[in-house]
């Protein structure tokens, strides 16, 4: 009795690490940008919408880059949001109280993809909280919106440009 317990105790634990092993072999990055105008003319402590263009993901030529199809694709999630003000240069995120990004198709309803609440930094560059919502119908998509929310603390005498750089962990499967 106690030899099969080991013996069921070692092809579990073989059996599982070689799932991981095959997954991590699977699992690649997907990398997408957008870009965010805050007007200077944002209300101050109030929740302002911002909508940016259609996102193309270019996801086909990934996945197939990748040796895999859409078809195959079993699990997509955020790994990392950064934020980077590209204009004016000089300028930095003192201004910014909250940010929220979601993320919808015409065929998905709407999630929350990133957000960073309470916001205290001097730098140029923030790195959002990700959610841990599956977004597998929104990169197997040709096209996808983020929208935008921010709070302003501070007034803008200028308009900022912010560039999100999004980078999305994707597993396939082998067949």
């Amino acid at each position: 009795m106690k030899l099969k317990f080991i013996a069921l105790t070692a092809f579990l634990s073989i059996f599982f690490s070689s799932c991981n092993a095959v997954d991590d072999l699977l699992t690649f990055t997907i990398s997408n940008d957008a870009s965010i105008k805050i007007k200077s003319t944002s209300p101050l402590n109030l929740p302002t919408e911002i909508i940016t263009p259609e996102v193309t993901t270019n996801s086909s030529a990934e996945f197939e880059n990748n040796k895999t199809k859409a078809s195959l694709v079993k699990d997509v999630k955020i790994r990392s949001l950064k934020l980077t003000i590209s204009d004016p240069s000089d300028k930095n995120f003192t201004f910014l109280k909250s940010i929220h990004l979601y993320i919808s198709t015409t065929d998905s309803n709407e999630i929350e993809l990133a957000y960073q609440d309470n916001i205290n930094t001097s730098s140029n560059a923030i790195d959002l909280i990700c959610t841990d919502k599956k977004l597998d119908q929104y990169i197997k998509a040709d096209k996808y919106k983020i929208r935008t929310q921010v709070t302003l603390k501070e007034t803008l005498t200028q308009d900022v440009t912010v560039k999100a750089d999004m980078k999305f962990k994707v597993t396939a499967d082998p067949f």
